[in-house]
């Protein structure tokens, strides 16, 4: 199957229904917040109302894998409707696996995450490159060859991140840096965008914006973090600075506490929206 490659696809739902993405995060705090059961029943209901009230309207909905594969098989099989159904409703579909590996087994990640004819293969899926970035070139290559993207982790939040991602390499660079610095050398030449993205926590202040290169990515920026995790929009601008227009914010928890009401998901799915676009827009 050809499809257009995944950096073009997003360039257009962002141009087309504004630059957000709402992660399907069914913690079990919210999935009782909601009314629901703990379990792979309440799991299904949770997450393909999110489908139901977004995948028309956002650009991208982001399942995070862990909350799905905690409920066995059951959960997987939610999980694989999530990514169909998304798909149906016209929203990228980014799954949230966060896998990393060597060799066969990184190769098996990349079937089942970017093969064509996987039902976890969405749009795209998060990767870790923290065992060396050339770890991820069975990924890379296939995700390539079948129209999907990556979004490779180069600055997160918590806490342990920063004494690997802000070590030293030996030419003076930071571990992060030459993570962006690869990752570019992926999207070289690529237009509108490159469809191997970075993930750069939204809440990580200073460190991500003026210590590292982000403009030179040429691909997605993924920031997760805006809302209930202690992001404000307007952060973004402290963050990413130059490379803004490359930036897709992540909201999970602010959009998904209006749940179960469908209008109350779109409501806040369209407000975080909004505070996005007049960032972004003056950017």
């Amino acid at each position: 199957m050809t499809r257009e490659p995944f950096g073009a696809r997003l360039a257009a739902l962002t141009a087309a229904r504004g630059p957000l993405c709402v992660g399907i995060d069914p913690h079990p705090g919210l999935l009782t917040s909601w009314g629901l059961p703990d379990d792979a029943t309440g799991l299904e209901r949770f997450a393909l109302t999110v489908v139901e009230a977004l995948a028309g309207t956002v650009a991208a909905l982001k399942p995070q894998a862990a909350f799905f594969e905690r409920h066995g098989s059951r959960g997987v099989a939610v999980l694989e409707r999530v990514v169909a159904e998304t798909r149906d409703g016209g929203a990228a579909v980014i799954v949230d696996a966060k896998r990393g590996d060597i060799g066969s087994t990184m190769a098996a990640y990349a079937d089942a995450y970017a093969g064509d004819g996987s039902p976890l293969a969405g749009d795209a899926v998060t990767a870790s490159p923290y065992l060396g970035f050339g770890s991820l070139r069975p990924l890379l290559d296939l995700a390539e060859k079948t129209g999907r993207g990556v979004f490779v982790l180069a600055l997160t939040t918590n806490p342990e991140g920063p004494q690997v991602q802000h070590a030293r390499a030996g030419d003076g660079r930071t571990v992060a840096q030459t993570i962006l610095d690869a990752v570019a050398a992926e999207n070289a030449g690529a237009t509108p965008l490159g469809s191997v993205g970075v993930v750069v926590g939204a809440t990580i202040g200073r460190a991500g914006g003026t210590a590292h290169s982000l403009e030179r990515v040429n691909g997605p920026l993924l920031a997760p973090g805006i809302g209930a995790q202690g992001a404000s929009a307007a952060d973004l601008r402290e963050v990413f600075g130059a490379a803004l227009g490359d930036v897709l914010p992540s909201s999970s928890r602010e959009v998904l506490g209006a749940g179960p009401s469908v209008a109350g998901l779109r409501s806040a799915a369209a407000r975080t929206r909004d505070q996005v676009l007049a960032v972004l827009g003056a950017g």
